[in-house]
């Protein structure tokens, strides 16, 4: 076999959600809890306006969740703890050599590298799940590794972080070589991009340690769009400029060198917790469009959603409110999971 992870912005056959469930991650307090339904309902009716959206749904959320959802998502009941689709669920791979085939690629998942706060048993069992219901072939790894962790040209390159993928508390025993190795066995990649770190706030307590789709994101072959925060009083105005460095010295597959876009960081730069990790890289690419992160600040959202229509042409860009999303821990890009068109 063959597999390949297609580029995100190649046709979709739907995107999987996971809904919220009461625990540690969706918070204390009804208005609170009420806050996080809601964006995730909202991003899956965003979504719906472009492709398909089925949403896995614990059963003590089955009624909660038709109610909000209405007919126009497809629902899943299966038992969840987390639901950060991106990082547990399957990142899908096709075969060029077989069309028709879909490849589910289980990677085993920890939540975030066994933290004391994380439950993780139930919903690492999803990516089976799901392989289940889409008839794909399952593609076992033994890389502790998230979704969220990698991003791929479709032509060869994958950008990762060095404080993820070699994360003691993930993989002890792996060095880059070995990595590479089992990425090129399950996704098909032959050139690894290690950027040193993340953004600051995802080094926290209930961060992931560092995970690329909220600092770059590969537009299309050889265009790179990265997260710049241009204020020096926030602690990744200094990260962003050495991951600029580390991207204007690398090369994609092919041996080319990137174009690099500025996405900005809106101007907020703290919130009650600490220096915000807000960023316009974190959107997912559906067919025919863009849904891009908002965080209540007019202009900043208007500037990045130019930047991503001029990034991906002829996709229609539209902006759903992600702050609540960021507050408790990531993105829309971290809560969705694109499942690739496959053709016989």
């Amino acid at each position: 076999m063959s597999w390949r992870m297609p580029h995100e912005g190649d046709a979709h056959d739907r995107t999987w959600m996971a809904f919220p469930r009461e625990g540690v991650t969706l918070g204390d307090g009804e208005a609170w809890r009420e806050g996080g339904y809601a964006a995730w309902t909202d991003v899956a009716h965003a979504v719906a306006g472009f492709e398909p959206v089925t949403m896995v749904v614990d059963p003590s959320e089955a009624s909660r969740a038709r109610r909000m959802l209405g007919s126009e998502i497809e629902i899943e009941i299966a038992p969840l703890d987390e639901f950060w689709m991106r990082d547990f669920g399957p990142t899908f791979v096709v075969d060029d050599e077989r069309p028709g085939v879909l490849g589910a690629v289980d990677w085993i998942f920890n939540g975030w590298g066994a933290p004391e706060w994380a439950e993780w048993s139930l919903s690492a069992q999803i990516a089976r799940f799901i392989a289940e219901r889409t008839n794909a072939q399952l593609v076992s790894s033994v890389l502790v590794n998230e979704g969220g962790g990698i991003h791929v040209d479709g032509r060869g390159t994958v950008l990762l972080t060095d404080t993820v993928q070699l994360d003691p508390r993930r993989n002890p025993f792996a060095d880059r070589q070995r990595v590479e190795a089992e990425l090129a066995r399950t996704i098909g990649t032959t050139h690894a991009v290690w950027l040193p770190r993340g953004l600051t706030r995802d080094y926290d307590e209930f961060g992931t340690n560092g995970h690329v789709d909220i600092v770059a994101t590969i537009a299309s072959p050889g265009h790179i769009l990265l997260h710049a925060q241009r204020d020096p009083e926030h602690p990744d105005f200094a990260v962003t400029r050495e991951l600029r460095a580390v991207l204007e010295a690398s090369t994609d597959a092919a041996g080319d060198p990137w174009r690099i876009t500025d996405l900005p960081a809106p101007a907020t730069l703290r919130d009650e917790e600490g220096f915000v990790d807000w960023s316009y890289v974190n959107h997912l690419v559906v067919n025919g469009g863009v849904v891009a992160c908002g965080f209540g600040e007019p202009e900043a959202d208007a500037a990045a959603r130019a930047i991503l229509e001029d990034a991906y042409p002829g996709r229609r860009v539209v902006t759903v409110d992600a702050r609540p999303i960021f507050a408790r821990g990531g993105g829309i890009h971290c809560i969705t999971q694109q499942q690739p068109a496959v053709t016989a």
